[in-house]
């Protein structure tokens, strides 16, 4: 809960020099910006619309439902999984559009644009939702999966949300505190859901059933030996 005060009072701070500015530029916002249009080759250009582009459209709804099938252990508790996580980034998208319309900030000149987008600006949408959907998949495989397993797919979530973001910038599409702006919620969100999640409780497992480690089948008296 305390991850989810400190980002809500980072996003609110942002959201509020957003506000009090009318969406002209924050410090760093031009230089990134500027940054972005100086260093465009063609091949790292098509590299970040290829990584931008797994950062909206059905892909981060199809990884969190998987993510949350994996995460179950029985039928019952992988549907259950899926529909809750798809719920999650659902809701999150709703708050981001949300923001989105009421801030209403512009994005930079579609001249310097390198890819398609629409709709205002803060927080980034794509920014947002791979975050949202990293955060998800993180959840889900520590859930089930082994230690260094989790460790590695967490690493690279992270990471593919870092770029995801770093992409929209680079294109052009957004300004530097857009994208900080989503991830900032995506926290706040996020760390919302875990705090709720650990209050639910936890369905039965075959793990903690017959043929679990540790547990065994109680002797049959007809199998217990002669006094």
């Amino acid at each position: 809960m305390l991850l989810a005060v400190v980002c809500a009072l980072l996003f609110a701070a942002l959201a509020t020099a957003v506000a009090l500015r009318h969406g002209a530029l924050l410090p760093g916002d031009a230089a990134a910006h500027a940054w972005g249009l100086a260093h465009r080759p063609p091949e790292a250009v098509a590299l970040a619309r290829g990584i931008t582009g797994t950062g909206t459209g059905p892909w981060p709804y199809v990884v969190v439902v998987i993510a949350g099938f994996l995460a179950g252990s029985t039928a019952r508790e992988r549907i259950r999984t899926a529909l809750v996580v798809l719920i999650v980034l659902v809701a999150g998208q709703l708050v981001r559009t949300g923001l989105m319309e009421l801030f209403a900030r512009a994005r930079p000149d579609p001249a310097d644009w390198a890819t398609h987008a629409s709709g205002f600006a803060f927080p980034s949408g794509h920014a947002t939702t791979s975050a949202l959907t990293a955060g998800l998949l993180c959840w889900a495989t520590t859930r089930r999966a082994r230690v260094d397993l989790a460790r590695t797919t967490c690493m690279l979530a992270v990471c593919w949300a870092v770029a995801v973001g770093l992409t929209r910038v680079y294109l052009g599409v957004h300004w530097a505190s857009d994208v900080i702006g989503g991830w900032l919620l995506a926290a706040v969100w996020l760390s919302l859901w875990w705090g709720w999640a650990r209050r639910l409780p936890a369905e039965s497992s075959g793990r903690d059933g017959p043929g679990a480690p540790g547990a065994g089948t109680a002797p049959d008296a007809s199998d217990a030996p002669p006094s």
